[in-house]
């Protein structure tokens, strides 16, 4: 899927703008974002500031479970997006209420380019001769993963365990191995670098992605702005990248 012309046209209009701005003038927002929506994210923190150009995103990825630990260890953040619910809930307490779920996505067998070694289904994970593998538990694709092979009755043959999806996608594009559940943005953004093979919908699982405002935030306008965006214009992006909307 081609990221549409608009969203090319942005973000070189944003990089216009930053260059051209004296970043101690403009007011910095630091948002904390999953690592499945990572490649989302540069996109839409470039949209959002030539829409906003006194206002500096900063984006830092990771699995939500260990951002989740960052900010209970009093990271400063104003902005938190997660790749599930269960691990929002895990720091509810560092929130402005409530979390808001912004984009939903679906689970893909991602495979390498061509898909040569035939993987069809998630039954074809279990063979010993393949390279199959998954993240660490705790975050969030394994417990997605978790599910979607309890629906099938599938016990997986992992090999690895990855600290995060983007772990994952970098050893498949990688040729280091040969197949791992993944969310089906992450098949969409590797372009020809992988393929993906399609779960069934009764096995499949819907995942729900949310973002909240912290509580320890001093910018909680411009931190509530973004969210906003997200919810609003940025939906358009969350579209062209395979994302749904809840």
């Amino acid at each position: 899927m081609r990221v549409r012309a608009g969203i090319i046209v942005a973000v070189l209009m944003a990089f216009g703008v930053a260059c051209g701005s004296n970043d101690a003038e403009r007011s910095r927002l630091d948002v904390m974002a999953a690592s499945s929506l990572a490649t989302a994210f540069e996109i839409l923190e470039s949209e959002f500031e030539a829409a906003n150009p006194d206002i500096d995103v900063r984006v830092t990825s990771g699995s939500s479970s260990n951002l989740a630990l960052q900010i209970e260890n009093g990271a400063p953040a104003d902005v938190f997006a997660s790749a599930d619910e269960s691990t929002m809930t895990k720091v509810a307490g560092f929130l402005v209420p409530d979390y808001r779920v912004f984009a939903t996505n679906e689970l893909q067998i991602m495979v390498a380019p061509g898909n040569p070694k035939n993987i069809r289904s998630l039954a074809d994970l279990q063979a010993d001769d393949l390279i199959v593998i998954t993240a660490q538990e705790g975050v969030p694709i394994r417990g997605y993963t978790d599910e979607v092979l309890t629906r099938a009755g599938v016990v997986a043959n992992f090999r690895s365990f990855e600290a995060n999806v983007g772990g994952i996608v970098t050893k498949i594009t990688n040729g280091a191995a040969d197949a791992g559940i993944v969310y089906r943005t992450d098949v969409i953004a590797t372009g020809s670098r992988a393929s993906g093979v399609d779960i069934p919908a009764e096995q499949n699982v819907v995942a729900r992605h949310p973002i909240a405002v912290l509580t320890s935030s001093t910018r909680r306008d411009d931190a509530a702005a973004f969210v906003a965006f997200l919810q609003g214009l940025g939906r358009d992006t969350l579209r062209e990248l395979g994302f749904g909307t809840p």
